[in-house]
């Protein structure tokens, strides 16, 4: 992104710019989001743009006017962290004197937290009271954000009760940027540091009475939401005459501790700013940042209130059907790889490959499938068109054995047509054509899974003609001609054998592939949980670990009611965490046995289409044979006769299609050696 565009556009209500909204959809990378707010004409926009490397970029401004309305946003490439996005979000000055409506200030301020990995809260001078005091939006963040939805918190007072440890998790981690700091950076005589600075103006007092806390309420709320904080103080960078112009100014021109200080906050920003994330602790892209700025802002556009818990199952929702359609595209590009026809074991191993693939896809992309409704979507998206492929392939497997029988068996029926095999000694000779024929379609590679089947159907549609030459050589003796319908049974059974071999394989083949798919899917499955449960137990553990250093320096300080209180918070992350661990343990169990059925189910939807297929060819041939039947009379009754041949004879002419066409032909017009065989009988009888 060349330079920054309004992300939020705040003009009496808050809008989502559909630009950025576009421009975020692109973002695939892991964002670091990082926001800064403050009173308005404090200099915020000139630290962003530091952090941007630039110069020039989101508007400075040299009047007491403020520049920057609503949330701005500049995308850059992260500085540290390759394949990341870092967003830089500035927003409004809070307090402008020239807005008529403060409301609006309250939900900046909130968006910005909702939005962001690390939040910089800058302010001029010192930390004071009065500065604390100005950050009083940090007090209202109860009644702007909700973690739980209504429907799954217990009570309202429980919800208030675990608001602290619950937005510990979520929240980001604090910066607090001083500008223009013009004392001494000691504390009764001694030297500090930025930090020791930081933490001695959010301590605490002692006391119950109403000034004391007031004065607590919006430090404890600092300690209590921001536990990971850090500060900057920033001297002033130029002369005050110089100042309107520090957008033109040259490095060389500001203030060498200014500069060092700037170099020292951008490289904190770059090196300890994290990764956003949503509850849970899944990683955020550009893509879920966008979508969660639109559900936040929508929110509170219709007067409601931004609830974390709700606008990740929004998100989830949103990325989770993205994720199927992914994934499910990624298994049809890669299986348009396989030119059918080919083996099943060829098929099967195309199969298992994109299917892998494709669930990485999915993995990659999707998140809180808590119940495996989106993964199942996926299985049974990919078994459908795994069976649409079978199916197909099945299809030009039969089609191509089919035209290489019709080529093979030309030479064959151009003899019939001339009666090359209407002689003495022609059946000896219809056999030995007929072997070759064989013994050339066996040789073929290639063929694919029909290739046993269709030549099974082959020999059955020539077994009339064939017996129909046998009859019909004078040559033959009848014991011979009984030694050759032997012969001719056992070639049919043997080529059904190999049917039901090949049958037999290709089930062996789809249960062995049903098998390694289930052990790949379960391999996917428990690293995907397996990672998403080290993603939320590192995010609660942060907050345990955060809750147990407050509560230190509370025992440290003298607070015992306070520390009480936290200890309570501390138990319930403890429970939480154990809770997390039994839940997965679980949902695992519950997960496996619902995939092993949707794959299972896989073999049922390609046996359901195979089923089909094979009802609607029976139909087709029995519609041919009705049409053949009806036709049969008139071809009886006004036979085409040669003159040289007998009555007699061209009846056993005749014979070669009809009894084939009672064994069940299919009519094929590509394999259609019986009727050529009737035609030519007819005109050379068989002598």
């Amino acid at each position: 992104m060349e330079s920054p565009m309004c992300l939020i556009e705040n003009a009496g209500t808050l809008r989502v710019v559909p630009e950025a909204m576009s421009y975020l959809m692109g973002v695939s990378q892991p964002v670091v989001v990082v926001a800064i707010v403050g009173l308005y004409r404090t200099g915020k926009s000139y630290l962003m743009n530091k952090l941007a490397g630039k110069q020039k970029g989101f508007a400075l401004g040299a009047t007491i006017q403020s520049k920057t309305k609503g949330i701005w946003m500049w995308c850059v490439p992260h500085p540290d962290k390759k394949d990341h996005t870092l967003v830089l979000l500035d927003t409004e000055g809070l307090g402008d004197v020239e807005k008529g409506d403060q409301k609006n200030d309250a939900w900046i301020f909130a968006l910005s937290i909702l939005l962001s990995s690390t939040l910089v809260y800058n302010s001029r001078g010192t930390i004071d009271n009065q500065a604390v005091e100005n950050l009083q939006y940090v007090t209202e963040l109860t009644e702007r954000i909700k973690v739980k939805s209504p429907a799954s918190a217990s009570s309202a007072e429980d919800d208030d009760d675990e608001a602290d440890a619950q937005f510990v998790q979520f929240f980001p981690s604090f910066v607090w940027a001083v500008r223009d700091f013009t004392l001494l950076l000691e504390i009764d005589g001694k030297k500090v540091n930025d930090a020791e600075y930081l933490e001695h103006a959010l301590a605490l007092k002692k006391g119950r009475d109403r000034k004391t806390v007031d004065y607590n309420l919006p430090r404890e709320c600092i300690r209590n939401y921001f536990p990971a904080r850090r500060c900057f103080v920033f001297e002033t960078p130029a002369a005050p005459d110089k100042m309107a112009h520090l957008e033109s100014m040259e490095e060389s021109q500001l203030s060498s501790s200014f500069k060092a200080v700037s170099l020292m906050f951008c490289n904190y920003i770059y090196q300890e700013s994290p990764v956003k994330r949503v509850k849970g602790g899944l990683p955020v892209t550009g893509r879920m940042l966008g979508h969660l700025a639109k559900t936040y802002v929508e929110t509170i556009a219709s007067g409601g209130v931004p609830c974390l818990e709700n606008a990740v199952v929004a998100l989830a929702q949103i990325e989770n059907e993205a994720a199927v359609r992914e994934g499910l595209q990624v298994y049809r590009n890669g299986m348009k790889e396989v030119t059918v026809p080919v083996g099943i074991e060829e098929m099967s191993q195309h199969h298992r490959h994109w299917d892998s693939q494709a669930i990485k896809a999915f993995s990659s992309r999707s998140f809180k499938d808590e119940k495996g409704e989106y993964m199942k979507k996926l299985l049974e998206a990919i078994n459908e068109a795994y069976a649409d492929l079978l199916t197909e392939n099945e299809e030009a497997s039969e089609e191509l054995c089919r035209q290489l029988l019709s080529q093979l068996s030309q030479p064959m029926a151009t003899k019939l047509e001339n009666g090359s095999y209407a002689k003495p000694g022609g059946y000896e000779l219809y056999c030995v054509d007929r072997q070759a024929l064989l013994d050339e379609y066996n040789r073929k590679p290639n063929k694919g899974v029909k290739a046993e089947e269709v030549l099974e159907n082959f020999l059955k549609e020539k077994s009339a003609e064939s017996t129909s030459v046998m009859q019909a050589d004078k040559q033959l003796t009848e014991k011979e001609k009984k030694i050759h319908e032997e012969e001719l049974r056992s070639l049919k059974l043997e080529q059904e054998k190999r049917t039901k071999t090949q049958e037999r394989q290709i089930a062996e083949q789809m249960l062995e592939e049903q098998s390694l798919r289930h052990q790949e899917t379960m391999h996917h499955l428990k690293e995907k949980m397996k990672r998403e449960a080290a993603e939320a137990q590192q995010e609660m553990e942060l907050a345990l670990q955060s809750k147990l250093q407050e509560q230190n320096e509370l025992m440290a300080t003298g607070f015992k009611a306070k520390e009480a209180a936290m200890q309570e918070e501390i138990q319930r992350l403890q429970v939480g965490i154990n809770e997390a661990k039994q839940r997965q343990e679980m949902d695992l169990m519950g997960k496996v046995e619902d995939f092993m059925t949707v794959i299972s189910t896989g073999l049922n939807t390609y046996y359901g289409y195979k089923k089909t297929c094979e009802e609607r060819k029976l139909l087709e041939q029995k519609h041919q044979m009705s049409t053949m039947g009806a036709k049969t009379p008139r071809q009886d009754t006004n036979p085409t006769k040669n003159g040289s041949g007998s009555s007699d004879q061209n009846k056993s002419a005749q014979g070669v299609s009809t009894p084939s066409q009672k064994d069940g032909s299919s009519g094929n017009p590509d394999v259609s050696w019986d009727s050529q065989a009737t035609s030519q009988t007819e005109g050379h009888p068989i002598s």
